[in-house]
């Protein structure tokens, strides 16, 4: 791996903060498709579900609510793929896990 660590931490830290480190592990990490796997589903999910917390927040009074929601979510979302991509799994969300599979297949 680029950091010298195990795949499974480099993984983990691909979640570390969101959307941004996922980013830069994409970026920097060019062997391991594990982290490059993680790091692109860290990006997609948490960029989405940023933006989203934010546009929501446009609505009247539920806007509010409903950004609360998105980041509770976030953060359980959060916490389970870094328990999985730590213990080795390859974790795929519904619709982002395909989504990234297709675009690291490219």
């Amino acid at each position: 791996t680029v950091l010298g660590v195990t795949e499974n931490l480099e993984a983990l830290l691909c979640y570390a903060l969101g959307w941004v480190t996922g980013l830069i592990f994409l970026f920097l990490e060019k062997k391991s498709t594990y982290v490059r796997f993680h790091a692109l589903q860290a990006l997609v999910t948490f960029g989405v579900l940023h933006v989203a917390s934010f546009v929501i927040l446009i609505l009247p009074v539920i806007g509010v609510f409903l950004s609360f929601v998105i980041g509770l979510v976030s953060f359980v979302l959060w916490l389970v793929l870094m328990v999985k991509s730590y213990k080795g799994e390859r974790y795929k969300l519904p619709v982002v896990g395909d989504f990234v599979e297709q675009q690291l297949g490219k």
